[in-house]
């Protein structure tokens, strides 16, 4: 599973592309669209100039254009269309496709590329939310079905972080506009996954309150040196794949007994909370099932 695949199976083009096996298997006997290589056994595989090509099918056929006539486009057609259509209704799923063709490739030059083109007319709030947080939701689905390898995640996780760190610097060098609470931001014992925690604190330090960002593999006996230090603090904590399942609870009430008093609070979010009991928490606690959510409370 950590081979960098460049080689894909019809069901791959149906879990980066969105349209089903059955219909790509149809495009191709009818139209011809793509010419997959085959196995001894019959078995079609597909290139990356193949997944390319799906992808740019894909965006012209949600646009309007039939099948039937992308089929008898030239070649080097159906990307010029492409090119020339992409609007405010297409930039979002032209977009996530080309940020998946640079992971596939591992192609930083068109990441920035797709990135510098949004940011034009984007700003990288609205690009995290019509992009990113999409992208990334896809990622997961595509690791669990074995069509991307922890190293195309990673890649492009690390390339969103880079991002995510310039457009924080820009704010952290801002006057603070409210402080009647600090934020302190971390990650549970082994949870490593912290791009959902990266950009709360963006949000966070955007609506001008002060953060204290202290990431991944947080222990709760550390959390309480902040109380030292700073009155009502919001402590944020983001679960994802940590702690398991039959633990959270635990780790929950940990979190209130170590942390909780009349100036603290604690917010959780992240998919792990919908395993957390929520009978009986007080007002200090407070549990989100987005980012989204979470944001509305600021």
């Amino acid at each position: 599973m950590n081979n960098v695949k460049n080689v894909f199976s019809i069901k791959d083009l149906e879990n980066l592309s969105g349209i089903k096996a059955h219909t790509i298997r149809i495009w191709e006997k009818r139209y011809d669209i793509l010419q997959p290589m085959r196995t001894d056994t019959n078995i079609r595989l597909y290139d990356l100039a193949s997944l390319q090509k799906l992808l740019n099918i894909t965006l012209l056929h949600d646009y309007g254009y039939k099948i039937s006539k992308i089929a008898t486009y030239p070649q080097d057609k159906i990307p010029s269309l492409v090119r020339e259509i992409i609007s405010s209704k297409t930039a979002k799923s032209h977009a996530i496709s080309d940020l998946k063709m640079a992971m596939m490739n591992f192609d930083q030059e068109l990441f920035f590329t797709t990135y510098n083109w949004l940011i034009a007319d984007k700003s990288f709030k609205e690009i995290f939310h019509e992009v990113f947080i999409p992208l990334m939701n896809e990622l997961g689905l595509l690791w669990q079905s074995d069509t991307i390898t922890p190293a195309h995640e990673h890649f492009i996780s690390y390339l969103i972080k880079q991002k995510l760190l310039v457009n924080t610097e820009k704010l952290q060098v801002l006057k603070l506009t409210k402080f009647d609470k600090v934020f302190v931001l971390s990650l549970p014992m082994n949870e490593i996954h912290e791009l959902g925690l990266m950009y709360l604190n963006y949000e966070i330090l955007l609506n001008g309150y002060k953060t204290i960002y202290l990431g991944e593999s947080m222990p709760i006996e550390n959390l309480k040196d902040l109380k030292k230090h700073f009155d009502s603090i919001v402590f944020v904590s983001y679960m994802t794949v940590q702690p398991e399942r039959d633990s959270v609870n635990e780790y929950v009430t940990k979190m209130i007994d170590e942390l909780v008093d009349d100036t603290t609070e604690l917010w959780f979010t992240g998919r792990l909370t919908e395993f957390i009991k929520k009978e009986g928490l007080s007002d200090k606690i407070s549990i989100f099932n987005s980012i989204s959510e979470l944001l509305d409370k600021i």
